[in-house]
């Protein structure tokens, strides 16, 4: 008996040999003679981070959270599409994407134009046929005082930047990902959207309804198989952001009230972009992942 199985493993043995590069094999259909049991031995080759083959669009991409964001999407395997009111900004980083190897188009593009935001996804579309990923992150704060003190025009430009110009995008895009199958859109939000601030309540203001408008946007184009989700940051330290985590005393008493006892990084947006944005999210749709390192939680 065990002479007879000897001889059956290293039959199966010489089998598997004969056959290295193929991705799968099936003992039953090795041969007629050889059927040790009625299981199949499979070995699967699939990355749900994997983004070879998809295109993304990322807004205010060229410093802070944008540009890690279109850094981890290139890394993944994604065509990238990059942008921000400056030209020589956008060609800066364009040449150090594709320095570690990603194809990337550069276009300047100040979303609270329109007809800005129209032609970066039409260069997209035009240079590789499709938008899969969306990620609307151009954001501004020209105010920082009592929410009853702000400007007419400080308030317009926050609402334009932050909320209308990403319905804009949604619009210019979401059908064409239909069309195509599905896709992935993001929305970078923030806690200021969840938590009251005496400082930036208009932002926070925005950034409410931006996650409100990724839950309404996911239940309208979800029977199409596109997903739209929102990241919420917490404190990051970004040129954006420097206000707020400049000042030694303050960045302390931040870093005191969480629970990770640090301050973010754009590098930790940007793998929870790729997240969102791959099949490993297939089945989230209308949510707002926070990554704050545990503040909202205290």
């Amino acid at each position: 008996m065990l002479l007879l199985w000897s001889i059956s493993v290293e039959f199966w043995w010489l089998l598997v040999q004969a056959q290295p590069d193929v991705s799968r094999f099936d003992i039953l259909s090795a041969s007629p003679v050889c059927q040790l049991s009625h299981t199949r031995f499979r070995i699967v080759k699939h990355n749900l981070f994997d983004l070879s083959g998809k295109v993304a669009l990322v807004t205010g991409s060229t410093r802070g959270i944008g540009k890690s964001i279109a850094e981890e999407l290139a890394r993944a395997g994604a065509k990238v599409a990059i942008s921000s009111r400056k030209a020589e900004a956008c060609l800066q980083v364009k040449e150090e994407l594709e320095r570690q190897g990603a194809e990337v188009l550069a276009q300047p593009c100040n979303v609270s134009r329109k007809e800005e935001l129209l032609a970066l996804v039409e260069a997209t579309a035009a240079k590789w046929g499709r938008v899969d990923i969306v990620v609307a992150n151009a954001a501004s704060n020209p105010y920082y005082g009592p929410l009853t003190g702000i400007s007419d025009d400080a308030f317009d430009k926050i609402v334009t930047n932050n909320l209308k110009s990403v319905l804009w995008l949604a619009g210019m895009t979401l059908p064409g990902m239909a069309s195509l199958g599905g896709g992935s859109f993001i929305v970078i939000g923030s806690i200021g959207g969840i938590l009251a601030n005496t400082v930036i309540g208009a932002y926070g203001i925005s950034k409410a309804a931006d996650h409100h408008m990724v839950r309404n946007l996911a239940a309208e184009w979800g029977p199409k198989n596109v997903r739209v989700n929102a990241i919420a940051p917490g404190l990051v330290k970004t040129e954006f952001a420097r206000a707020l985590w400049e000042d030694p005393q303050r960045a302390a008493e931040r870093v005191s009230n969480t629970p990770l006892r640090r301050l973010g990084e754009p590098r930790d947006i940007g793998g929870v972009a790729v997240f969102l944005a791959s099949d490993a999210a297939a089945f989230i749709t209308g949510q707002v992942i926070v990554a704050d390192g545990g503040v909202t939680i205290l």
